[in-house]
């Protein structure tokens, strides 16, 4: 028999690579689908919602959902796009009740709201080509993130709106815009970024799990393991969770078991990898295929060209909010971003820093309203 903590830190392994790679799923639903993110979390609330498909230069078909109007009023500000972080997808947005989920928030507070989903999640599993059975469709990491789906659904937005928007991330949400705007990339779209629980630099990472994982790389698992280890009695995975991401302050435990029944979404293996790599080296750099030959064949060089945060335009307004009990996106890697932004504008760099909060209360928290929306929408507003 395992340990208690033994046998915790082995589900909470799996969780952080049970979904990685290789883990069939359905296909990107067409718009309109009875089983999509619309009719499942948003329409029963009274808020209409549209069902997009947009797809990448690279032939991945991504869902996205559109909250065009408030319940009482219709959007008459600018458009807003909130993309999720590792393991979750749209949902992250839509788990408090309708007065405190961010993205019904934002909707009656008269912004035109857009939710991402990345590749390889739930209803992200489409392929001009490819399917989810193919390793192929897997052969991907954070990297690929930045270079695809984040201009995909930006320019799409940006299209269908005729506007400039606000971005919001949360956790890798934040990673991918970094490394964009490190590039000057995408910033002729946006009007400005809310960075919440914001990921660069992971070296300092508190988690022993998440510590453990990237030292001691498991590959696949299946996910049904990890249902079933869920499922016997007297395994809670609620506290699975708060062991993973630290200890959140302010959950309820319905909201956790709304997180149980949407989340945790498929990832690449490919890409729990590069996070581990990031983990163990401390910086913040492209994928490291380890073997000169092969770096040198996909970067023309021996070694993965880093993302530069100090090069982001000192002039784009950036929003960020982080928590002193965050395991996942620690205090002194969030120093260390603060240091690479020291000479960022001061009127155009808001941060804020809650001691209680860990990295599940930003988007589940049952004060995340007061906390956190409330100050970012100040901020969106004056941009």
């Amino acid at each position: 028999m395992y340990s208690p903590n033994t046998f915790n830190s082995i589900v909470l392994l799996l969780l952080f690579y049970g979904l990685a790679g290789g883990i069939k799923r359905v296909s990107a639903l067409e718009p309109g689908s009875v089983n999509g993110i619309c009719k499942s979390l948003v329409e029963p609330h009274d808020f209409a919602c549209e069902e997009h498909l947009v797809i990448t230069t690279d032939g991945f078909i991504l869902s996205m959902q559109r909250i065009p109007s408030g319940r009482t009023n219709s959007a008459n500000g600018p458009p807003v796009l909130l993309q999720h972080g590792l393991l979750m997808d749209a949902a992250t947005w839509l788990m408090l009740p309708p007065e405190s989920s961010l993205a019904f928030v934002l909707a009656d507070k008269g912004f035109d709201v857009w939710l991402a989903n990345t590749r390889g999640t739930k209803f992200s599993q489409g392929h001009s080509s490819l399917g989810p059975d193919d390793p192929g469709f897997w052969d991907w990491s954070w990297d690929e993130l930045v270079a695809f789906d984040l201009p995909a659904t930006l320019q799409y937005v940006h299209d269908h709106t005729g506007q400039k928007m606000h971005y919001v991330g949360h956790s890798l949400g934040t990673l991918i815009a970094l490394a964009a705007f490190s590039k000057h990339q995408l910033l002729d779209m946006l009007r400005s970024a809310a960075l919440i629980s914001p990921i660069a630099h992971l070296g300092k990472v508190t988690s022993p799990i998440a510590r453990n994982a990237a030292d001691n790389f498991l590959g696949e698992a299946g996910v049904q393991l990890l249902v079933d280890v869920c499922a016997k009695p007297g395994v809670d995975c609620v506290n699975l969770l708060t062991s993973f991401t630290g200890q959140n302050c302010c959950l309820n435990p319905s909201v956790s078991q709304i997180f149980l029944t949407h989340e945790p979404q498929p990832t690449a293996t490919k890409n729990m990898i590069h996070l581990s790599q990031m983990i163990r080296s401390g910086t913040i750099s492209m994928y490291d295929y380890v073997d000169v030959i092969q770096n040198i064949k996909h970067y023309g060089q021996p070694t993965p060209p880093e993302y530069n945060m100090a090069s982001i335009p000192t002039d784009f307004p950036l929003f960020l909010t982080y928590g002193g009990a965050d395991a996942l996106s620690d205090v002194n890697d969030v120093q260390l971003l603060l240091d690479n932004l020291k000479d960022h504008d001061g009127d155009k760099l808001v941060v804020q820093f809650r001691e209680d909060y860990a990295h599940a209360d930003f988007v589940m928290g049952k004060n995340a309203k007061q906390a956190v929306y409330d100050p970012l929408i100040a901020f969106f507003n004056l941009q």
